[in-house]
Formats: C-alpha cells, structure tokens, sequence
C-alpha cells in the first residue's frame, strides 16, 4: 500500500520532531536521494512503489555516489545538504525519514534493501539487526 504524501510527511515530521511541514520534506528529499544512489535493481524500483509519488521519483533519480557510503558517511553526506544542519542533526532526519521508509517497505523488503547496503544501515532504518 501507497503512503499519501501527508501521511508519509507526518510521520517523519513526528518522528524528527520538526515544526514545520517543509523541515519534514526537505529531510526526506535529502535521505530519499542519497539512499537512491546505494540501491539498484528490483529493490529500489519496489521501495519507490510504496513511496508518496514525489518521494518516489527522487528516489529513483538519485544523486550520484561514486562508490556506496558507510553509514556514518552516509549522515554527513546528509549533514551537507542539508543547510545548518550537524551530524547530530542529521543523524536525527536520516533516523526520521528511513524508519518511515521502512515501514512503508515492510519488513520483507526492508530487509533486501539493507542486504544491498553497507553494515550499520540497520539502525538508521530503526530495524537493528541481530549480531
């Protein structure tokens, strides 16, 4: 099932504790278009059709990313798209946008979506992994 784009939003505006609408969308278009670059195939065509139209088609236009990010990586890159923001900060907008992701994924293909990914995207995802 689709999450309409409010739905999606307010879920992410919730979980980052932001107090706008806008602080909500500028986080997920920034982690929804890192997050692209790292996923391929099948997976990231499937998390795009559980996505919000907009959300989707960033998605699968991502930004580029000449080789797959760390987690901790991943957070600063966030950290520099996002104007004003900190590692701490962005550590709190990737947390927000992909635990909301991955409950629109679902647990099945939230999973393949973390097998594609580099180790410590699971807590991101708010879906720790048993060690």
């Amino acid at each position: 099932m689709v999450l309409r784009r409010e739905a999606f939003l307010d879920r992410v505006k919730e979980r980052g504790e932001y107090e706008s609408d806008q602080e909500a969308e500028r986080a997920a278009r920034v982690v929804l278009a890192l997050l692209g670059a790292h996923l391929v195939g099948g997976v990231r065509a499937e998390l795009a059709a559980r996505l919000p139209e907009a959300f989707a088609l960033i998605l699968l236009n991502p930004l580029q990313s000449a080789e797959p990010l760390s987690s901790e990586r991943f957070v600063r890159a966030t950290a520099a798209w996002i104007e004003g923001a900190t590692e701490t900060t962005a550590a709190w907008d990737v947390g927000a946008v992909l635990s909301t992701a991955a409950d629109a994924a679902g647990d099945h293909l939230t999973r393949r979506i973390l097998l594609q990914l580099p180790a410590g995207y699971d807590l991101l995802f708010g879906r720790p992994q048993p060690t």
